[in-house]
């Protein structure tokens, strides 16, 4: 991309002054100003949180642990399986049919 120049410039703020107007442009720049702000404070942050992790005060990864003995496990109980039931289930009884009743309310044979 060529260098721009003064005169290239001078076109490109015409051209943004047309499209955003006059009494937006404040507005705009503030909002920019605003925006490069934030992007900044955010950008040392980070370059504090990674010099944080770059030196820490104890590196766990460097230093093989040392084992721990260890306690012989207990005995455990042997663990039987569930015993299914080979023999069908019988069936459930069957409750008596409830007496039927009429439009009237009453119950027994209807003539």
């Amino acid at each position: 991309m060529p260098n721009l120049t003064g005169p290239h410039l001078i076109i490109i703020l015409v051209i943004v002054l047309l499209l955003f107007g006059a009494p937006k442009l404040p507005g705009l720049a503030k909002s920019i100003g605003q925006s490069m702000r934030i992007f900044r404070g955010e950008v040392k942050n980070m370059k504090k949180d990674d010099e944080v992790d770059a030196t820490p005060s104890t590196d766990v990864y460097s230093q093989p642990a040392a084992a721990a003995p260890q306690a012989p496990a207990a005995p455990q109980a042997p663990v039987t399986p569930p015993v299914q039931n080979s023999a069908p289930a019988a069936p459930a009884p069957e409750a008596p049919a409830a007496p039927s009743s009429d439009a009237r309310g009453t119950a027994g044979p209807s003539n």
